[in-house]
């Protein structure tokens, strides 16, 4: 049968317009912004490569700001001050004591994906060592450690030989370093230890609330909410803290000890991962030997250029 077709005629056949079912209208109603969007200000440039988010575009991109060689792990035995022979001015110090620092094991970048030295220090019993550990100590041929930590490192040339020992010799005296500890913890703490807050006036009205932090948020104006980042009362201490830049000023190893120019965070006998600065030059570690032998030479050498390889050879 064929397809009816439109009659303008029959147009008077059909009811009048008020007696048609109604049919639910909904309008949609919004607010036009008269500002414009703002650009984003990262990767705004043409012929700029894409990020990629593969592990190893991670290791990348992140590997130009990666320290050469590992650190290594202290105790925090306390601070005392020393004397400039050129200024005679007091300066602060803090005292590192190393005990049995060794390398435990290696990660590499094909099982693990980056590059990084496991180091431990101290020593712990066998029936206080969990079964695990146990077989990982054994495995690497290393007493059990009481301590132990990873350091990131650039490359392979950064890789100490498993059970080697680090002394405190492996920082040059001048040489600036980055301490890595935990501060102390204070527990639960209020806003007015905690954040410096002034507390409630002593009196005019004020009962039993001296030291309470008063309003938390604002009312419509601000949104009837508590913004993020609300300073409240919560636990105070116990994160993480790098001081970056202090200057070794010397190095024993006949006791194992190790004097850095300024203060570390943590209370004493605190746990302490010390390593090369890295927003300072890197030492100048191709001066002796035994810095040769225990980094990876050939690349150091390459990587330092041809006449600091020249002096080297004149030195050798």
């Amino acid at each position: 049968m064929p397809p009816l077709k439109r009659s303008f005629g029959l147009l008077h056949l059909l009811p009048p317009q008020f007696l048609l079912p109604v049919r639910p209208h909904r309008t949609v109603r919004f607010i036009r912004s008269i500002t414009r969007p703002k650009t984003n200000r990262y990767n705004n440039v043409k012929g700029l490569p894409a990020l990629d988010s593969s592990q190893s575009a991670a290791l990348k991109r992140k590997t130009p700001f990666l320290p050469l060689r590992t650190g290594a792990l202290a105790i925090k035995k306390g601070m005392t001050g020393m004397y400039d022979s050129k200024t005679g001015k007091r300066m602060p110090c803090t005292v590192l004591q190393f005990d049995q620092v060794q390398v435990v094991s290696h990660k590499t970048v094909k099982p693990h994906g980056y590059w990084a030295v496991q180091v431990g220090a101290g020593t712990k019993r066998e029936k206080n060592v969990t079964r695990p550990m146990l077989g990982h100590f054994a495995a690497q041929g290393v007493s059990p450690k009481r301590h132990m930590a990873e350091f990131r490192v650039k490359d392979r040339a950064g890789l100490l030989e498993v059970g080697e020992q680090i002394e405190p010799s492996w920082f040059k005296v001048g040489q600036f370093v980055d301490a890595r500890a935990d501060c102390k913890g204070k527990g639960f703490a209020g806003v007015m230890k905690k954040h410096g807050m002034s507390g409630q006036p002593a009196s005019h009205g004020v009962s039993l609330t001296h030291r309470a932090m008063g309003s938390a948020g604002p009312s419509q104006g601000g949104g009837s909410r508590v913004h993020p980042g609300k300073r409240m009362a919560g636990r105070m201490g116990g994160q993480r803290n790098t001081v970056q830049n202090l200057q070794v000023l010397q190095v024993d190893d006949e006791h194992g000890v190790l004097v850095v120019k300024g203060c570390i965070s943590g209370p004493n006998k605190g746990i302490v991962m010390v390593q090369d600065a890295i927003k300072k030059p890197w030492p100048d570690l191709l001066g002796t030997q035994a810095a040769i032998d225990k980094l990876s030479k050939q690349t150091l050498i390459t990587e330092a250029g041809h006449g600091t390889s020249q002096a080297v050879a004149a030195e050798a």
